[in-house]
């Protein structure tokens, strides 16, 4: 039976960081990163298209589901400390026009090697291939496996998104071992299926689109890139709906839809008169290039049909007032019925976990099991894309680690 001063499972962004500013803090412990993969931290090297896009200057706890226990944590680790951090490991860093931030090597493999070195450098074991099934309390610390003893235990498995990267949900079992309650799992940041064929608008793009996720009432906006795919629609606007979109299908069993705006920065006046304008301008042309200034060309031809004007032999000039008025009111609201999400296995980040209520956001130590600490995407917590999330991992792991 091994034993150590304190134990995190989880060799995740959260994990790894919590280990890192303990040992930092109190040389004298004895710490070790348990994982079930092959490697610590593959989900990192998967992150921001493989430049890992580390945290957001501008995240603040509003931009979080369950904003006060956010603030908690924030107040120690603000974005700020998190870069930091990573400079004290000799990691340097940049900020795009949207605070995003990244490695200077563009690479997501230099974050995780800063924190693998580190790890190294300070001395914490590391066991991997090791699944964890069973933590009980023992002794007034924690068993592990029947394997290891430990007095402090960090649970940092992250929550049910991208299983292949090693979060499959098994970190919500050993909450539940230690009397934790967890709340409804829902994917996010996951691709939307429709009822809609949209396979003839495969691969299109459309930027800058606002989204609109409504029942009998509107209920989530969201901004950024729209891609079309065979079944559905992704892209950032779409997939910060996803949660809340599984919420109303399976909670409120009515109808979802989407509508889309292609050009939020114009209003529906400014938008007929611009058309109008085209019957002037391009009138001589087939009404497929209607919308071929502003829209990707399949994109128009889409917007055409679903008012039932698309005829390719049809002239711009041909098109009268009205129609012109429902052509520009389509692209204006073009509308989509929702059926679901591509789910866990296409998720970035999980929507539910261990309940807030039964954290303390100052100390991340549970509320009724002295010595347990929660990190990461395991607790109810989880924001938009552009780095808040990682932020959320690191800041809520470097507070962990603190605390033990």
């Amino acid at each position: 039976m091994r034993k150590y001063n304190a134990a995190v499972v989880g060799g995740c962004a959260a994990g790894m960081t919590a280990a890192i500013n303990a040992k930092r803090l109190n040389p004298e412990l004895n710490i070790v990163i348990i994982e079930k993969l092959p490697r610590i931290g593959k989900k990192i090297l998967a992150t921001g298209n493989g430049r890992c896009n580390m945290t957001n200057l501008s995240a603040v706890a509003s931009d979080y589901k369950n904003a006060d226990f956010v603030e908690k944590v924030f107040e120690k680790y603000p974005p700020e400390k998190v870069v930091d951090f990573f400079e004290s490991t000799g990691l340097l860093t940049y900020a795009d026009s949207e605070s995003r931030v990244y490695p200077r090597s563009n690479m997501a493999a230099s974050v995780l090697d800063s924190l693998r070195f580190e790890i190294e450098g300070l001395g914490i074991d590391v066991i991997c291939d090791m699944p964890v099934s069973e933590i009980t309390k023992k002794n007034g610390g924690f068993e592990i496996n029947r394997e290891i003893l430990c007095e402090k235990l960090i649970i940092a498995t992250g929550g049910k998104s991208s299983p292949s990267q090693g979060s499959d949900g098994s970190g919500y079992s050993l909450a539940k071992q230690l009397g934790h309650s967890v709340t409804k799992l829902y994917p996010s940041l996951v691709p939307l299926t429709v009822k809609e064929n949209v396979k003839p608008l495969k691969g299109v793009r459309a930027r800058n689109v606002e989204l609109t996720l409504k029942t009998d009432r509107e209920i989530k906006k969201t901004k950024g890139e729209l891609l079309f795919t065979d079944g559905g629609i992704s892209g950032i606007a779409a997939m910060e709906l996803a949660a809340a979109a599984e919420e109303l299908l399976e909670r409120v069993k009515q109808k979802t839809f989407t509508s889309i705006d292609f050009l939020p920065d114009m209003n529906l006046t400014q938008l007929i008169d611009y058309m109008l304008k085209l019957k002037d301008i391009k009138g001589y042309c087939s009404i497929d290039m209607l919308f071929s200034g502003i829209l990707p060309k399949s994109l128009g031809i889409e917007i055409c049909k679903a008012c039932s004007l698309y005829k390719q032999e049809k002239k711009i000039a041909r098109l009268n007032r009205r129609e012109i008025i429902n052509l520009a009111e389509k692209a204006k609201s073009f509308e989509l019925e929702i059926t679901g999400t591509k789910g866990f296995a296409n998720a970035q980040v999980t929507s539910g976990g261990v309940s807030i209520e039964e954290i303390n956001p100052e100390t991340m130590e549970s509320v009724i099991c002295k010595g347990l600490y929660f990190a990461g995407e395991i607790i109810d917590v989880d924001a938009p894309c552009g780095g808040y999330n990682l932020q959320w991992a690191f800041a809520s792991g470097l507070l962990a680690g603190e605390n033990i």
